[in-house]
């Protein structure tokens, strides 16, 4: 199955400098996106249902992007990166996440992040 990346897009409240701790704190991250975090220099590991999964962070400009690999990535192209940027018309955060998947479960995918920025949304306030 061919490998793309698709992009999302969601607005919030909270500033772009809350919004970063909680893509780069272990102890904010396991609030709204895994079950355990632990983080070793630049090395994540998340753990869902026991099963864990290891990215390294290969680009940060605080409050602005963070960039992940995923140790057992298909292709050294893929990546999971997080903007954050600010609207100048609302002031709002507009957070903007790139990631990849098969062909066929963009749609998946993308509900997937819905649901999980859902749960930040409730951690960040808005």
């Amino acid at each position: 199955m061919e490998r793309v990346s698709f992009d999302v897009e969601f607005l919030f409240r909270a500033s772009p400098t809350i919004l970063y701790k909680f893509f780069t704190d272990a102890s904010a991250i396991i609030r709204w996106f895994c079950d355990e975090c632990d983080v070793e220099g630049d090395e994540y590991t998340f753990t869902w249902d026991g099963a864990d999964e290891v990215a390294n962070m290969i680009d940060d400009i605080e409050d602005e992007r963070i960039r992940f690999k995923w140790e057992d990535a298909d292709s050294d192209d893929e990546y999971y990166e997080v903007r954050f940027s600010r609207s100048e018309v609302t002031g709002e955060t507009i957070l903007e996440i790139t990631d990849f998947c098969d062909s066929d479960e963009v749609e998946d995918q993308k509900r997937l992040w819905a649901s999980q920025i859902k749960k930040l949304r409730i951690e960040t306030g808005g």
